[in-house]
């Protein structure tokens, strides 16, 4: 109340001699959506701040490179219209970014207390991808289409395991140097989550989703013990499955031994002009929008690759700003993690990171040819509604758990503890 008094009754105000209504004003000539923005964030710690606008940043950039990227590929696509793309993902962002707000007022209790039945509903619609409503797509059946709009379910998937282990392993604490821990009900939801992933053929997905459930269990004080054997379970898991398709079979002998000329046309296509386009970016790039590798050289530029796009079109410096904001959204939240004292918005935050952060480091560690091609977008700049909806989505949720203003899980059940007793 003492907020929104401020804001209807603020210092300074002018009264028309028609007798209207007061019109807010400040003393520095401000307008009123600039005080609200600023007192929405006021009570906020630096690094929150930092992290909101390094989202804000990433996002608005990769509207620049989708629609420097994308309008070769989308006026082949979409009878002449060089913008069908990049209106489409800046629909997306429009709807996520106020979805990402709306998000980061929600109370943490709340999100606590729906993770299951968020949890549930994800794993129905990642179950949607095996009935006649899925649709196959390079390959993978990990896409599902619905009135018209196709989306990947396994993107809603990464948010909904990372709030549902969290609020599991938060009243877990203090047995989590014990395997039944990791038994019923959370080893089991693990498995299926990553499988119904798996069994669409989504490798590159289920490889994500099993780094963020090592990482919220470390970040929850698993014994190293343990932690090492589910590593080696995961590590088999993966290489069982590379074995089962040939397509990754080859990408990853190809990766291993090198091009060769026979190579060229087939498996090291995209590695290669991946290069071509990075190296030819040098220092400064060959200016925005001048991109070569687009003209149908480098496929999936504006998806998996929009990276390279960067390097060739903005050089050395370009791709190094995509890096460092990454690594201030790693530092910003990794300052959160430790300053929370809630568990549950620990592991939150700390699973969020961890799946951003490292698929983003997949994706460029792809691009520059250190790991196979796997099909993995760059967060928050490539093509993709669902992905960008759902990483949006994420931050709002990291957001709603580390405002100041909020009262942490922890916070809440203490006192509901101190009232039934």
């Amino acid at each position: 109340m003492r907020a929104f008094r401020a804001l209807s009754e603020p210092e300074g105000v002018e009264r028309l001699s028609t007798g209207a209504p007061p019109r807010p004003t400040s003393r520095s000539g401000e307008s009123a959506s600039v005080v609200r923005v600023k007192r929405l964030f006021s009570q906020d710690s630096p690094p929150y701040v930092v992290m909101v606008a390094t989202v804000l940043f990433l996002v608005i950039f990769g509207l620049v490179m989708v629609l420097s990227s994308s309008f070769v590929d989308s006026a082949l696509g979409n009878d002449g219209n060089f913008f069908a793309v990049f209106f489409r993902q800046a629909s997306w962002v429009l709807f996520g970014i106020p979805l990402m707000l709306l998000l980061s007022r929600v109370p943490p209790i709340t999100i606590r207390r729906f993770a299951p039945t968020f949890f549930l509903g994800a794993l129905v619609l990642q179950a949607l991808v095996f009935t006649t409503l899925g649709v196959t797509s390079g390959g993978n059946r990990n896409w599902v289409s619905i009135a018209g709009f196709q989306g990947q379910p396994s993107e809603i998937l990464k948010v909904a395991l990372i709030v549902w282990m969290a609020a599991i392993l938060a009243d877990r604490l203090d047995r989590i140097g014990e395997w039944q821990t990791f038994g019923r009900p959370l080893g089991i939801g693990v498995v299926i989550a990553i499988g119904a992933v798996m069994g669409g053929g989504d490798l590159g997905t289920a490889g994500v989703m099993a780094l963020v459930v090592v990482g919220v269990v470390f970040l929850a004080g698993i014994r190293w013990q343990h932690l090492g054997v589910i590593l080696t379970g995961v590590a088999a898991l993966a290489a069982a499955a590379a074995l089962f398709a040939p397509s990754r079979v080859r990408r990853i002998t190809t990766w291993f031994s090198g091009c060769t000329e026979e190579d060229y046309l087939t498996t090291c296509w995209q590695t290669v002009h991946s290069t071509f386009a990075l190296g030819s970016g040098g220092l400064f790039g060959v200016g925005l929008g001048n991109s070569r590798a687009k003209w149908s050289w480098l496929p999936e530029a504006e998806t998996d690759f929009i990276f390279a796009i960067v390097g060739e079109e903005l050089g050395l410096l370009g791709t190094t700003l995509v890096i460092v904001a990454f690594i201030v959204l790693a530092i910003t939240m990794a300052h959160l993690v430790r300053k929370n004292a809630d568990p549950f918005a620990r592991l939150v935050t700390g699973g969020v990171m961890i799946w951003l952060i490292g698929q983003a480091l997949i994706n460029i560690a792809v691009v520059l040819e250190l790991l196979p091609v796997l099909g993995i977008p760059l967060p928050f700049l490539s093509v993709g509604g669902s992905a960008l909806l759902a990483s949006l989505g994420a931050m709002g949720i990291v957001m709603a758990l580390n405002r100041q203003d909020a009262e942490s899980v922890g916070d809440y059940l203490a006192r509901a503890r101190r009232k039934k007793s």
